[in-house]
């Protein structure tokens, strides 16, 4: 579905890609893990089309989309929900949900009718302002909003970042149900334990390079991987 090949991205003269190639199958879950600064979300902002790469190739569904806008990259299926969820705190929880569709022209009764199966807080505070729901409350709604659009690739940075350990279950759990209704997923997480349970492939970042590459299962008995980034709870495991 997504080929990155040969990525490289700059800030002024500091390079923070360098060269990094990366696959993501249609209806896998595929996370990017490493420690901060090593260009993760840089990657998932060029894909997105809010930076502009300075060499390579980004190819989604067979077509080059390196440098397009970001409307365009929202219109053919690509969505990214960015790292501190980013809601409008004054509009309702409603309000914020259809700003997603924003690109449609359809109706969109069924489409908020399945997104509150999937977050039935939602549902429950839809009349509320953004700005007064909980960390958690608010993430699920960054991750309504993205729904909105239709994506066939649904790109997330750190969407557990701040929350309390049993709502990071919780939203793992909807990540899986998104990826079960047929949505690709592309994730950046800090909890590498729960995003290589949950994923499909992984890919370690360092300093702006692949240095490992694997199934989430290869890279969680991968003893580097687990020193650098599983910590001491290394026989914890996520239960799809």
């Amino acid at each position: 579905m997504l080929k990155v090949n040969g990525l490289k991205v700059n800030y002024g003269s500091i390079e923070a890609v360098k060269g990094v190639d990366f696959e993501v199958k249609e209806n896998d879950i595929v996370t990017l893990i490493g420690a901060n600064g090593a260009g993760k979300s840089t990657i998932l902002k060029t894909v997105a089309g809010l930076i502009k790469p300075a060499e390579g190739k980004i190819e989604f569904m067979g077509d080059d989309i390196t440098g397009f806008e970001t409307s365009n990259i929202i219109s053919r299926g690509i969505t990214l929900v960015p790292e501190g969820r980013r809601v409008f705190p004054d509009m309702t929880v409603l309000e914020n949900i259809k700003i997603g569709a924003y690109l449609r022209k359809d109706s969109l009764s069924n489409d908020i009718e399945w997104i509150y199966s999937l977050f039935p807080r939602l549902k429950e505070r839809h009349w509320q302002h953004a700005g007064t729901l909980s960390g958690g409350e608010q993430q699920m709604l960054a991750l309504a909003r993205a729904l909105m659009s239709r994506p066939k690739l649904l790109m997330m940075d750190e969407p557990s970042l701040g929350l309390a350990p049993i709502i990071v279950k919780g939203i793992f759990e909807i990540i899986n149900e998104i990826q079960k209704s047929g949505v690709t997923v592309l994730l950046i997480e800090q909890n590498a334990n729960m995003a290589l349970n949950a994923a499909s492939y992984a890919y370690v970042l360092e300093t702006g390079r692949v240095m490992l590459k694997g199934s989430g299962k290869e890279l969680l008995a991968d003893e580097s991987v687990r020193e650098a980034y599983l910590g001491k709870n290394r026989n914890e495991k996520y239960v799809n």
